[in-house]
């Protein structure tokens, strides 16, 4: 018959320990998860309630440049806005929680002297500067025609499919940029 191997004995400090090293690793485990502990982090705005039964929220919605493109916001409005009204808007530029986020204009300061009007369930958009000659960037372009078409325009078309007029400084009226919003917000060239 063979016997059982000896155990050896700890002594009483040495399980003591054993078991310190284990509740020790248990309560980090367990407290966090190798996370460090901060404090508040700033995040915007907060959020808003519901909104009350009978009454229609109205939004508009402005195009600006971000960090990895042309991004959408959307603001709340009292009543439903035409293109000139939106554009007015675009033009004062983001708020301070939406440069947070990292949202810019590179459409010049040109308040005042830009209009819009609607013809034929298109927008056209007089504009004092040349686009052919780079006072108007491609991004500028798409910030103006993609707020433009989201705006209260008259007809039946959706946004990516009205045409957006842009007329330069000193040219024709006869022959304007004629482009779209696309469905990832930047203009598009509209094509014979």
């Amino acid at each position: 018959m063979t016997r059982p191997p000896a155990r050896s004995r700890r002594s009483p400090r040495t399980a003591a320990a054993a078991l310190g090293g284990l509740s020790a690793l248990l309560v980090s485990t367990v407290s966090g998860c190798g996370i460090n502990p901060s404090g508040p982090v700033h995040a915007g705005a907060p959020a808003s309630g519901v909104q009350r039964p009978g009454t229609e929220a109205r939004l508009v919605r402005l195009y600006f440049a971000g960090p990895d493109g042309i991004r959408a916001v959307s603001r709340p409005v009292d009543r439903p806005l035409g293109p000139q009204q939106a554009l007015d808007l675009l033009l004062e530029g983001p708020t301070s929680a939406e440069s947070g986020r990292g949202l810019t204009s590179q459409v010049p300061p040109i308040a005042g002297r830009l209009t819009a009007t609607t013809a034929d369930g298109a927008v056209d958009i007089h504009v004092p500067v040349k686009v052919s000659t780079g006072d108007l960037d491609v991004t500028a372009v798409s910030q103006l025609a993609c707020t433009a078409a989201h705006s209260e325009v008259p007809g039946d078309e959706p946004p990516t499919r009205i045409h957006i007029r842009i007329h330069e400084s000193g040219t024709r009226s006869s022959n304007p940029w004629t482009v779209r919003c696309g469905s990832n917000g930047n203009a598009t060239p509209v094509t014979a």
